[in-house]
């Protein structure tokens, strides 16, 4: 036996997935409170006890872990127009595994320097300008964020004309200069900020958060734990290669939704581009990994964003509950952000449940594909898209406790589905829907960093496709 530990430090649990590299079979899964405010060692040694109550006493070969604890990695970015470098620093961070905390255009005013202040981000990403382009916008933000009170680390990945300025302008300060984002127009280049990221996040936020507390029981924090889930979103999908050289095939291009209590998290592993003749592309080419996160959107602490999204009447019409029975369960469950499915109301909040998940998913995936709009040119109508088309996607991976702890995981996937009444969303039109009941997926991010071909295998064998 090779036994391995994989560990997620959540904000709310720690979580211990043990896989047998030997065998490579899942040993065993738990969980315990996160204790970052205290020593978050403690919380680790609870969630291994309850493991070791399950599998007996496991000699780790080695222990990997990936952390959203303490708030996660808190990022702010500014760029020059809202559409361009903007929107490609915002793909940057979202893709490095980051929360965003602010988006910011144009030139940062006194106001917006306090707002960054209060927030005091993990690192602040600086963009604008293509490579030879507008360098004003980005030299004039360089030295409103020189007089931030709060220290941070800044990646500048913009004009490269004005890099080297720009790190004049903020001596004194741990200043990281990458490649541009977005170094010609319509061109993404977010791989080198994104690396650039997580080795920031690796060195200096894990230590300013706590983990060096529990370095005697780990081997390594690897990555963010939004990282993990698109590493392991990406293996899933391609596949990889075995060591003997041969292919370990994935199950090709795919859809991932991750229902949370505060955010919905959505993943597309696919091209996404115009197939048609007739259509066009409008904007910035889509990554072909791409991480959306709604913040509004989630099952407790977010409740009342799915509400808004989506109307009490659609939650009264799924739930079957009275649209002002909806809403007095909303409000309590918005403030009671613990309360599960169970007791005498267990029957009325599993249907609540259904109706909010799906609210949540229709909402999230909605925001996260593109969508087309008819055009009339002189050779007669043709189509604009925006975004990415996700239609031809012929799987969709699901994980979150409302999906993984309910037998209607299928019926509230297909809210992901296309919906008649919205012609022109990009959504999947049909999808095989795979769940993640053991809840390992960013175990398996994690594990792909050390052993890609076992991860996978792992991920085929444990994840359960869902009767249609």
């Amino acid at each position: 036996m090779r036994p391995v530990l994989l560990i997620d430090f959540g904000s709310t649990y720690t979580k211990v997935t043990a896989v047998d590299l030997e065998t490579e079979e899942l040993l065993g899964t738990a969980q315990s409170w996160t204790t970052v405010q205290t020593d978050i060692g403690e919380g680790l040694a609870k969630a291994v006890a309850i493991l070791e109550e399950k599998t007996g006493p496991l000699n780790f070969e080695a222990r990997y872990a990936c952390s959203s604890a303490a708030g996660g990695l808190r990022m702010i970015t500014s760029g020059l127009v809202p559409e361009l470098t903007a929107e490609a620093a915002k793909q940057a961070s979202l893709g490095a595994g980051a929360k965003i905390r602010g988006v910011y255009s144009f030139e940062l005013t006194e106001d917006d320097i306090e707002d960054i202040d209060e927030e005091a981000p993990d690192i602040f990403l600086l963009v604008g300008g293509t490579d030879g382009g507008n360098k004003e916008c980005i030299l004039h933000n360089a030295e409103m964020l020189a007089t931030c009170k709060s220290d941070f680390p800044i990646v500048i990945a913009g004009n490269r004309s004005a890099a080297r300025a720009c790190a004049r302008r903020l001596e004194g300060r741990d200043v990281h200069i990458v490649e541009n984002v977005m170094p010609r127009f319509g061109v993404l280049n977010i791989k080198p900020a994104q690396d650039e990221i997580r080795q920031i996040f690796l060195k200096r936020i894990v230590e300013a958060k706590g983990y060096t507390k529990a370095q005697e029981l780990i081997d390594n924090i690897a990555m963010p734990t939004p990282s993990a889930m698109m590493q392991a979103m990406k293996l899933l999908a391609e596949g990889c290669e075995n060591p003997d050289g041969t292919k370990e095939k994935g199950i090709g291009d795919l859809l991932a939704v991750d229902v949370g209590g505060a955010t919905t998290d959505i993943y597309s592993v696919c091209d996404g581009m115009p197939t048609d003749m007739n259509t066009v592309f409008k904007g910035l080419p889509e990554p072909y990994i791409k991480r959306t996160v709604e913040g509004d959107i989630g099952m407790r602490y977010s409740i009342h964003g799915i509400e808004e999204a989506v109307g009490t009447a659609y939650v009264s019409k799924l739930s079957g509950i009275p649209e002002q029975r909806c809403r007095e369960l909303i409000d309590y469950l918005g403030s009671h952000t613990e309360v599960i499915p169970q007791g005498e109301n267990e029957d009325e909040l599993k249907h609540l449940d259904f109706a909010l998940a799906s609210g949540a998913i229709k909402t999230a995936v909605t925001r996260h594909a593109g969508r087309i709009e008819e055009v009339y040119t002189m050779n007669g109508l043709a189509y604009m898209q925006s975004g990415k088309d996700l239609r031809e996607v012929k799987q969709i991976v699901v994980t979150g406790g409302s999906l993984i702890h309910t037998e209607r995981t299928g019926d509230i996937a297909s809210a992901a589905l296309t919906d008649p009444a919205d012609p022109y969303s990009l959504k999947p039109r049909e999808a095989e829907v795979w769940v993640d009941r053991s809840y390992i997926l960013a175990a398996m991010g994690l594990l792909s960093a050390y052993e890609p071909a076992i991860a996978l295998r792992i991920m085929k064998k444990e994840l359960k496709k869902e009767q249609q």
